[in-house]
């Protein structure tokens, strides 16, 4: 071990250290005395839920548990995005759970909120999963209703997907567990099955003052909606639950008696750890996003036994393609080499660019893992497609298409980690977001944008500079450092991993060490639903 590894080994145990600081400050939802409040109603908070449903000590893994975060500061903050999203196990059944979290404004709807139970119902329709709703929410956030309100991937989308999972045969329970009102009250009804908990539990398209307000009927909130209401009466929920304990053992007992699901058929072996120790992850990463490394050294700390077939080793060397295991699972890897290479004609090439012959590679790899229903794992830390005169007219954007139309097309799941940099349309080339991976998750090492940092900041100084000149003003060269500083900062802020992942533009920051588990059970997920497309690549420039 050299002083290098040593610094960088502290540096990014640092980096998880600070993750696991605001997860924790997450996890505390609308904060301690939110949750005493909550308590003394007799409810359980949305994790202690989720934690009670989901089997004991088995696996599980969080979508969005950053969402939010720093965001709408001038509303006091929306932690989790006021909803928390797991994939966990119910009688060994992989389920997707989404529980309101009413100890953040009484579970209202942010546009966060809506985005991120809209990804949550993605991951459920593209993998068939079972999903599981906890219902305990005031319904939209008004001060901010137009902008979750009326638009395609607003509010109203979410009973669409209901109405789409339903006619897929994918199983959505629902249990009314707090509020559940206004349009919000048509999720559950709209869902397979429907509990209330008495006492607790509420359904109405109004509640009793606006009832009052518009027609002038005087009544109160559980005659008007409450469970006795809707199990005796109208026939709205099928079962009544006592508590939130009574409620989740209900979920629990419905689906252990779901029949098994129709396999996609991914092949699957005993699994193996890692030959090469993973806690060396943090000492072989950079700190600094500039310098170079080995990818070769991260993916055998990956991959079963330490051990991959690689595709064309000694062509595009700035692309690793292999075949390897993860947990038993075959896949197919393609990732970014971070150091400098030669190719065949002796010609030096840097790390973490996309060259002509990288993309064509990658293009024929990705081509072979459709054909063998192999899904694909991209490990991401890329600058971009190499540029100048000789890449343009080598042909480096038709290359970059080729790839571009590949990962576009595949049929196969594919999960994308951003290990480094995750810059311009090289974000594109390794699936970024637009690109539908089933999961996409980031290092806390992570970097995205559509430059780099240095770059753009260069590039958006000379844009102000001269946009104050042309205004009249005289800019010195300590006024000029002053912009760069304050660009600098402004933009490393957006292209921070916490920033991406509050957006939901990662579904998740993990731990270097959890990257095994998130591949494992996304491809679980993903074997829920069979292949039903053929793998084309539509018009390519050959």
């Amino acid at each position: 071990m050299d002083l290098s590894f040593n610094i960088n080994e502290d540096f990014n145990k640092l980096q998880v250290a600070e993750l696991k600081k605001r997860l924790l400050k997450v996890y505390n939802g609308g904060g301690t005395k939110s949750i005493e409040k909550h308590h003394e109603k007799g409810k359980m908070t949305a994790r202690e839920r989720i934690e009670f449903l989901l089997d004991k000590n088995s696996e599980s893994i969080e979508i969005g548990a950053l969402v939010g975060e720093d965001m709408y500061a001038e509303h006091g903050g929306c932690p989790s995005g006021g909803v928390v999203v797991v994939i966990g196990y119910i009688h060994k059944k992989q389920c997707i759970v989404v529980a309101n979290d009413a100890t953040v404004k009484a579970g209202a709807w942010f546009p966060i909120s809506g985005k991120k139970n809209l990804r949550a119902q993605e991951i459920a329709i593209e993998n068939k999963l079972p999903i599981i709703y906890l219902v305990d929410s005031a319904g939209v956030y008004l001060p901010m209703q137009d902008e979750i309100f009326p638009d395609k991937e607003h509010f109203g989308r979410i009973f669409r997907n209901n109405a789409i999972m339903s006619s897929m045969g994918i199983t959505q329970i629902a249990a009314v567990m707090g509020s559940c009102v206004a349009g919000g009250a048509y999720l559950p009804i709209m869902s397979d099955e429907a509990l209330i908990v008495d006492k607790t539990g509420s359904i109405f398209l109004a509640g009793s003052y606006l009832v009052k307000a518009a027609i002038g009927e005087s009544i109160d909130n559980e005659t008007l909606g409450g469970a006795t209401t809707h199990c005796e009466i109208s026939g709205v929920t099928d079962y009544k639950a006592k508590d939130d304990q009574d409620a989740l053992n209900k979920i629990r007992s419905i689906v252990s008696k779901i029949g098994d699901y129709e396999k996609a058929g991914f092949n699957k072996i005993k699994a193996k750890q890692p030959k090469e120790n993973q806690d060396d992850i943090f000492g072989i990463l950079p700190k600094l996003r500039t310098e170079q490394y080995d990818m070769y050294e991260i993916i055998h700390r990956l991959v079963d036994n330490s051990e991959i077939d690689e595709y064309k080793a000694d062509y595009g060397k700035t692309l690793i393609c292999a075949y390897a295991r993860i947990e038993g699972w075959a896949v197919g890897i393609v990732a970014n080499q971070r150091k400098v290479v030669k190719n065949a004609k002796g010609e030096m090439q840097f790390g973490g660019v996309i060259y002509s012959d990288s993309a064509d590679k990658a293009t024929r790899f990705i081509a072979n893992c459709n054909q063998k229903k192999i899904p694909l794992v991209f490990l991401q830390d890329v600058t971009g497609f190499m540029v100048g005169s000789k890449s343009e007219q080598g042909g480096i954007i038709k290359d970059g298409a080729k790839m571009v139309n590949a990962v576009s097309n595949s049929v196969v799941p594919k999960f994308t980690v951003i290990i480094g940099n995750s810059y311009g349309a090289g974000n594109y080339a390794m699936c970024g977001k637009a690109y539908d991976p089933r999961l996409i998750v980031s290092w806390p090492s992570a970097r995205l944008a559509v430059m780099g940092g240095a770059q753009a900041a260069n590039v958006l100084l000379q844009i102000e500079v001269a946009s104050l000149k042309k205004k009249g003003e005289k800019i010195t060269p300590e006024k000029e450092q002053e912009i760069l500083k304050t660009i600098e900062l402004r933009y490393d802020k957006q292209t921070s991993p916490y920033y991406a992942a509050a957006r939901l533009w990662t579904d998740a920051i993990i731990n270097p060490q959890d990257t095994r588990k998130w591949i494992n059970m996304g491809i679980e997920a993903a074997n829920h639903a069979p292949i039903e497309k053929k793998f084309n690549l539509g018009i390519i420039q050959v």
